[in-house]
């Protein structure tokens, strides 16, 4: 584990939840400018593969993700960008693997940060269509569906 000593009980439970289950999730509650996320610390110190963010669902469901991610990498399983999943949203949907750009590190993964002492890890955004099937990037998916799960592989536009 990188040399982290718990300053107070919550740095203590992020820690102990990552040597006992092999992250730590936190989720952040929806703000006027970013939809709710999930993001998980401690993935790729324990298993050598991208930690995952998700961006726009419930709390539960969110954090049932991460586990079967991390559940599934700790087996020997490993995902690509780019690459479609399935087994992680009920109902049989796929699921794609996309990048996240360094330039989101500081405003989204901040316990990463402290966890890694600085940005040297990776993250990749779990990204998951509508119930009707439709992608953020497909050309169908309306204004609604683009700010409840933005895509985190450019840059944030400047404000």
């Amino acid at each position: 584990m990188p040399n982290r000593e718990a300053k107070d009980a919550e740095e203590a439970k992020a820690l102990a939840d990552i040597e006992e289950y092999g992250c730590h999730i936190l989720y952040v509650l929806e703000d006027d400018e970013h939809p709710p996320f999930a993001y998980s610390v401690g993935i790729e110190h324990n298993f050598g593969v991208p930690e995952l963010v998700v961006i726009g669902l419930k709390p539960e469901l969110s954090m049932t993700i991460i586990n079967e991610y991390c559940r599934r990498v700790r087996s020997g399983e490993r995902f690509s960008v780019g690459e479609r999943a399935s087994g992680f949203l009920g109902g049989g949907f796929d699921c794609q693997f996309g990048a996240v750009h360094p330039d989101h590190y500081p405003e989204h993964f901040g316990w990463d940060i402290w966890f890694y002492d600085g940005p040297d890890f990776r993250i990749v955004q779990l990204i998951f269509p509508t119930t009707s099937g439709i992608w953020p990037w497909d050309a169908e998916a309306d204004e609604w569906v683009r700010q409840r799960q933005p895509l985190l592989d450019q840059p944030p536009l400047p404000p």
